[in-house]
């Protein structure tokens, strides 16, 4: 079935588009028109592509492109990067041009009174031979550069998508605009004659691109509100992440698996839920990759598969770390027990880095998961973008019934309240905190389990130790306070003995 009945009156038609049908409540409306709006590099014609594209690949429902702007070979050639053979189509009969672009050398000249009849005879004409169900005007802005009777335009636009209605098909007319929270289309008419209208945006906010589509109406029928999130993946096309998908419905067990490390377990009232998310917030250097690296080295010893996403290092940088510690990463790679991704954060936006983690664990199908570190991830993500990234691999991995360790760098070496800078302390399980303590001229190390639902946990910082052999869990500093603060000093005796009248063990 591809259409999805909402209202006695107005049928949805799937477009294909990942993402899109959700927050569309199930599809374009059927036999009417849309308009995708946005700004130059926003992505309209792969959107309108694509709704042609997926009709033929997914429901077999052929499609008409009307171009007035760019020719059909290029056409051809840019859509090839997305895996779409246009081309092949044309032939089987599925895919069909008009070709209303202008020729280089041709100027248009307007002269008495016009008619879009020949244009509308030859989109008729189309969409009758090959039989087909959608169709694309791309884009109907062009139009209006060649003419200066705006009514009279609109008055054979609004004839079109009549004809189009008439004709039985859903279409999408693509128009330019030139604000990303202006006016609507460039020439305030466009958006009247559509019965629907979708905004695509590609914001610049400090410094770093993001691309979000909204559904701003639809006639007749429903339709998620707000900004979404989007992607332009090659060979794929667009991508829209609704996180309005993210439901509170995961299960939650009381299985616990091990930290890599028996204190640590202790210290978290006997190890950690299988499915968990865990962050491990320190200030650098001290230990937060050591902590990933005992986490991997405790799930290969249960037979359990490991995989790790370093956005910090290399994975031969990470090799040689661990195997210092005693644990060999190649050895796991070769029995399959654990897989590698190191990328620079700069290398992709954070919505292509949440497609590509998602795709990794579908692929590799771990049983616990790290990412090290979320900190370098902040460099390429305003702090909206960068909690909503938070929050869809957090969910993903939660309904996958996988356990998950990310590490977050604090701003201060000494300590300081927050936990992370984009405080998503919140949407974690468990914290464990790393903190330098300096005590005579000296620093060392503290770790504490600041939080853990579902469970008791020990409420002690304790010292921690890194050799050779790796980690260490030590006792707790008990003549010591101000650490989490940054500002520790050693408590007297007398002190001491006070506190431990005030609150007896």
């Amino acid at each position: 079935m591809n259409k999805v009945q909402l209202t006695q009156s107005v049928q949805k038609t799937v477009t294909g588009i990942p993402g899109f049908d959700f927050i569309a409540d199930g599809g374009m409306p059927a036999g009417r028109t849309a308009l995708v709006a946005g700004s130059a590099g926003s992505g309209k014609t792969i959107f309108a592509a694509q709704f042609l594209a997926e009709g033929i690949r997914q429901l077999d429902e052929r499609g008409v492109f009307v171009t007035f702007e760019e020719r059909p070979e290029d056409i051809r050639r840019n859509m090839m990067s997305f895996g779409w053979d246009i081309g092949n189509w044309e032939a089987e009969k599925s895919w069909a041009f008009v070709d209303v672009s202008p020729e280089p050398s041709h100027e248009v000249a307007e002269v008495g009174d016009y008619d879009f009849g020949a244009l509308l005879a030859r989109i008729e004409h189309a969409v009758r031979s090959i039989g087909a169900k959608r169709v694309v005007l791309d884009s109907i802005g062009a139009i209006f550069g060649h003419f200066s009777n705006k009514k009279r335009v609109r008055h054979e636009l609004f004839r079109i998508a009549s004809a189009l209605k008439d004709l039985e098909v859903t279409a999408v007319l693509t128009g330019e605009r030139t604000d990303q929270y202006g006016e609507i289309a460039r020439h305030g008419i466009e958006e009247f004659v559509a019965d629907g209208v979708i905004i695509l945006r590609n914001i610049l906010e400090e410094e770093k691109r993001r691309r979000t589509i909204e559904i701003l109406k639809f006639r007749g029928t429903t339709h998620r509100k707000g900004e979404y999130p989007f992607t332009v993946i090659p060979q794929e096309g667009i991508i829209v992440i609704p996180l309005s998908a993210i439901e509170l419905k995961q299960r939650s067990g009381d299985v616990r698996v091990t930290s890599g490390n028996e204190p640590l377990d202790r210290m978290c009232g006997g190890g950690l839920f299988r499915d968990s998310i865990i962050l491990v917030s320190g200030a650098t250097g001290t230990g937060k990759t050591l902590l990933v690296t005992h986490f991997i080295d405790g799930g290969a010893a249960a037979d359990e598969r490991c995989l790790l996403f370093a956005f910090e290092e290399s994975r031969e940088q990470l090799g040689r770390n661990a195997i210092g510690w005693g644990t060999d990463f190649d050895r796991l790679e070769e029995e399959g027990k654990l897989r590698v991704v190191c990328e620079y954060p700069e290398a992709a936006s954070l919505e292509d880095h949440l497609i590509h983690v998602k795709q990794q664990i579908e692929d590799f199908k771990p049983n616990r998961i790290a990412v090290d570190s979320l900190s370098a991830l902040e460099r390429i993500a305003t702090v909206r973008g960068f909690r909503e990234f938070v929050l869809g691999i957090t969910s993903f991995i939660k309904h996958q019934e996988i356990i998950g360790l990310f590490t977050a760098t604090t701003p201060s070496l000494t300590g300081g309240m927050s936990v992370t800078e984009s405080h998503i302390s919140s949407i974690t399980d468990s914290i464990i905190l790393l903190r330098y303590v300096e005590l005579f001229g000296a620093m060392r190390r503290g770790i504490t389990v600041l939080k853990m639902r579902g469970s008791t946990h020990e409420k002690e910082i304790r010292e921690l130790v890194i050799d050779g052999q790796g980690m260490h869990i030590g006792g707790r500093f008990r003549n010591v306070t101000g650490i989490l603060a940054g500002n520790p000093r050693q408590v007297g005796a007398e002190e001491l003995e006070k506190l431990d009248q005030l609150f007896p063990e």
